[in-house]
């Protein structure tokens, strides 16, 4: 395998426009509609020349959001400033900022959805 084992993720959704609504204040971005047939998707920024994986939001009848067993990183420059947003968004910060060694710091958060992600930085 030459390339990192990621390639895309999606974040499954019930309500989408509070779902969009919560990721854009949170991360301080804005999702794009992705034409997907059956499917309700917003895409997450994306830039083919970087590192990294992008991906969605999907709304699909017969997947609910919440208890899955995926757990998806935003890489931020200072994870505790996305953080701080989290409440005000109408998330629920699992826990702040905390240090995982030589690796940086990361936080765990849950998205309006039930969803719970974490935010990744260096610093």
């Amino acid at each position: 395998m030459s390339n990192n084992p990621v390639c895309w993720f999606e974040i499954y959704v019930q309500d989408m426009p509070r779902a969009r609504q919560f990721y854009e204040s949170v991360l301080a971005i804005s999702l794009t509609l992705m034409p997907a047939g059956d499917l309700e998707m917003f895409a997450f920024p994306s830039n083919q020349e970087g590192q990294g994986t992008s991906g969605s939001l999907v709304r699909v009848t017969g997947m609910p959001s919440g208890g899955n067993s995926t757990l998806v990183y935003f890489a931020c420059m200072d994870c505790a400033l996305e953080a701080s947003r989290v409440a005000a968004a109408g998330g629920r910060l699992h826990r702040d900022k905390f240090l995982i060694g030589e690796y940086g710091y990361c936080a765990l958060a849950f998205d309006t959805e039930g969803n719970m992600f974490g935010l990744y930085s260096m610093q």
